[in-house]
């Protein structure tokens, strides 16, 4: 298991999502009943941004939450979505 990326530089919400495929992100208290590591589908859909759009961003190390890497797997650690989502609600 290896951290990839918790640092989110040049990230933005909305970025490589098509007005059609927007759909209402899931609110915080949602996101607080997540399993301690999810999808980074998932992710990407708590942060308004396409699977495709967070998986350039892993790559390039700017994803915005912590991610790590099982094998040939990625996954996002929920309290970094948490801290992410709660300060942009701040």
């Amino acid at each position: 298991m290896s951290e990839v990326s918790t640092n989110g530089a040049g990230w933005e919400p909305d970025a490589g999502r098509s007005q059609s495929d927007q759909e209402k992100p899931p609110t915080l208290p949602e996101v607080r009943q997540w399993p301690a590591s999810v999808a980074v589908s998932k992710a990407a859909a708590a942060f308004g941004i396409s699977r495709s759009h967070a998986y350039e961003l892993i790559a390039s190390g700017r994803f915005p939450a912590t991610v790590i890497r099982l094998g040939n797997r990625y996954r996002v650690v929920k309290a970094s979505i948490i801290r992410l989502l709660a300060d942009d609600a701040a």
